[in-house]
């Protein structure tokens, strides 16, 4: 057996593609109409409630106990994208965790959850080049030097 998508529902397939087009930069693998998939492993669905088979008034809009997680390489660059975007609903302010990444959520046109995060190779990055030493990221962020080695190294 073998994990092949994400899918979840769209209330206009075209809203919702173009939404992950533009500010994702997802790239689309099949176009089915009602159905797309993109080549990450995520899919939309138009009339979710008839291919799974529930009543169309069983379906949640914005649930908050999933998200779609990403990440970027320049966060600075995704928010500045984000601000010009008055159609995209914030869930709270930039947060910086323990750990230094800095992570925005967000909601799609149809409600359900995203948290775009800072690339966490930036993060250790960042925390160098402000002068501190691979030790003292690796205790800022609790995580060994080894795997901070690999988090720089990581494509």
């Amino acid at each position: 057996m073998r994990y092949t998508a994400a899918l979840i529902s769209a209330a206009d397939i075209h809203v919702s593609r173009h939404f992950y087009e533009e500010l994702f930069g997802l790239e689309l693998e099949h176009d089915y109409g009602i159905n797309v998939s993109f080549t990450c492993g995520l899919a939309l669905q138009q009339n979710f409630a008839w291919l799974a088979g529930v009543p169309e008034d069983s379906m949640v809009r914005r649930s908050h106990n999933m998200e779609l997680c990403f990440e970027t390489e320049d966060f600075d660059g995704f928010l500045k994208q984000l601000d010009r975007r008055p159609d995209v609903r914030r869930l709270g302010d930039v947060v910086e965790h323990g750990w230094g990444q800095r992570t925005v959520r967000l909601y799609d046109p149809d409600g359900h959850l995203i948290e775009v995060g800072e690339d966490m190779g930036m993060v250790v990055r960042r925390f160098l080049a402000s002068g501190m030493s691979m030790e003292a990221v690796s205790a800022r962020m609790d995580v060994s030097i080894a795997d901070l080695k690999k988090l720089l190294t990581a494509e």
